[in-house]
């Protein structure tokens, strides 16, 4: 599994979080977390091409890729659980976070499935320890293996 992120976590307690979550996750599966510099310029269509293309040069042909988006799917953690195994069980699966600015439409076109966690905005390193969590929590459910509710 990848998790492909836009921008470097630069907050002490949120690298942190994100190290924990590898950790709890290379339990059950191995993670390959990609950090993609990101790009700043005035002209947002420039910038979300060359992030795409940053982010496209780490997809392989095979990666099912799970965009995260305001835009796309809202499910429960139940269902993005299934989902989860459902997707895993056909080959890899590779995250995709946006930066600031989000994804590019090339991005998305490639991307098989888009995933919202709400129709709420979060900053995107705030959003990375989310969705670690919720991948680590889809396995305690797969195993049925408490966690907190």
């Amino acid at each position: 599994m990848k998790l492909i992120c836009v921008g470097k976590l630069k907050e002490k307690y949120l690298q942190e979080a994100v190290v924990e979550y590898q950790k709890r996750i290379c339990r059950y599966t191995k993670l390959e977390l990609i950090e993609i510099e990101d790009v700043s310029l005035k002209d947002t269509k420039k910038v979300l091409e060359i992030e795409g293309q940053k982010i496209l040069n780490h997809i392989k042909e095979k990666d099912y890729v799970i965009t995260l988006e305001i835009e796309g799917e809202m499910m429960d953690s139940i269902a993005f659980s299934k989902n989860h195994e459902a997707k895993e069980m056909q080959g890899p699966i590779t995250f995709v976070i946006g930066g600031s600015e989000g994804l590019s439409p090339m991005v998305k076109k490639r991307s098989n499935q888009a995933l919202s966690f709400s129709k709420m905005t979060f900053p995107h390193p705030l959003f990375r320890v989310l969705l670690l969590e919720q991948i680590y929590r889809s396995y305690k459910i797969r195993k049925n293996e408490t966690y907190h509710k």
